[in-house]
């Protein structure tokens, strides 16, 4: 019953117009707000999802390194319980380490050796765009490099003839500090191949064999800087994260995927919590004309509430019908805009609306991801904010005196 008072107070018409293009412009602030609050969320969701997918080309889901310092020794037990692990699909033993490339000019890098298994445990073979994934030997050693550096070398990596001469620095111990020339690692490797995932790997690392980086640094058979695991199909990474920390104790850091790049997923989170604070201002301004369309909508029922109350309405009873008028106008704005949002997002998905400025990235167009969590977000900010407008007006309709007139 109350809910059709205050949808007959809703249709019907109002003495004074100026109640129904307040509430109608009440209604029209809460479509804008809502459709912009769930497209905005579905542009970081997509933007979200498109970044995971770069880092996870490269990235491997769980990354094992030294807590301290850069080297880790892996002892044969170690390795073997590995093989045994049953979360795992599969890892790659790794080593890299800052490094100089010459070849037209000269270039500092991430020279990061891995073993055959690499290209089971991350997508960068499938980023090539030129060449082959040919890493070469400890005897003719190859690399492949990001398109960054690449173009900074001033090389094509698919046909040059001529190698890269590479430079590092060897392990700390086993190198001559009387002689600084000793310390330093030469060799020549030759390009093979280019990649392309994201400009903070393709303008920073390049790869090679892991036999290659050990004799340059000199390394023990038992020393890496990494290694990097596979998980099997439905593992989750904190559960396979604590299986492996039986096998690593304290010295080892265990990552997953998310703490590799912890700062790069906080950021980016933090990001979408702003813009939804930011957006929620304009539902916070709607509620202020909704405030004053049902401020208006009082003075002019109130006849209806004398008699109401003459027939026996309690305050509580009389409130609850301006409330219900306050949520009337909350879901019709409401519901609207994110018909509206899922039309716009369906239409950029589909026919890619919105493109993105400059050539310089992995797709065209604004990515679009529709979550049914940011629904229910923005559905209960409206129900809040439609709450909070609308217990002021119907406050002030329940507390009317009863005026006995003869």
């Amino acid at each position: 019953m109350k809910f059709l008072f205050a949808w007959r107070y809703f249709k019907a018409k109002k003495s004074t117009n100026a109640i129904n293009i307040i509430s109608w412009v009440s209604v029209t602030a809460i479509v804008i707000g809502t459709a912009s609050l769930i497209i905005l969320l579905s542009v970081f969701n997509g933007l979200e999802d498109l970044v995971k997918s770069l880092y996870s080309a490269f990235y491997a889901d769980i990354k094992i390194s030294a807590k301290n310092g850069k080297f880790i020794t892996l002892s044969a037990d170690q390795l073997h319980q590995l093989n045994n692990t049953t979360v795992i699909s599969g890892y790659s033993l790794v080593v890299e380490d800052k490094a100089l490339l010459q070849f037209q000019a000269l270039q500092p890098v991430i020279l990061k050796g891995v073993d055959s298994n690499y290209t089971h445990i991350t997508g960068v073979s499938k980023k090539l765009v030129k060449g082959k994934f040919d890493l070469g030997t400890i005897d003719h050693p190859a690399a492949i490099l990001g398109a960054g550096i690449e173009n900074a070398l001033g090389i094509e990596s698919d046909r040059s003839i001529h190698p890269i001469s590479v430079y590092l620095f060897k392990k700390t111990g086993h190198s001559n500090d009387a002689d600084p020339s000793e310390s330093v690692s030469s060799s020549d490797i030759a390009a093979t191949g280019a990649f392309v995932i994201q400009q903070d790997f393709d303008n920073k690392y390049a790869i090679t064999n892991l036999g290659f980086m050990k004799e340059m640094l000199g390394l023990q058979p038992d020393e890496f800087t990494g290694v990097e695991i596979a998980l099997n199909d439905g593992v989750q990474p904190d559960a396979a994260r604590a299986a492996l920390k039986v096998i690593f104790d304290d010295r080892y850091l265990v990552q997953t995927r998310y703490e590799q790049n912890q700062s790069l997923y906080s950021v980016m989170r933090v990001e979408k919590w702003v813009i939804y604070c930011v957006l929620t201002l304009i539902l916070i301004v709607a509620a202020f004309n909704m405030v004053g369309a049902l401020t208006m909508l009082v003075l002019e029922k109130q006849k209806d509430i004398q008699v109401l109350k003459a027939l026996g309405a309690d305050n509580n009873y009389i409130q609850r019908i301006f409330i219900n008028e306050g949520m009337l106008l909350a879901l019709l704005g409401g519901g609207t805009g994110i018909l509206l949002a899922v039309i716009i997002c369906w239409l950029q998905v589909k026919f890619k609306l919105v493109p993105l400025q400059g050539d310089s990235f992995v797709i065209d167009h604004y990515p679009v991801k529709l979550v049914a969590t940011d629904f229910l977000l923005v559905f209960n900010t409206i129900f809040v904010v439609a709450l909070l407008a609308s217990w002021f007006p119907s406050r002030k309709a329940a507390m009317e005196p009863i005026e006995l007139r003869s």
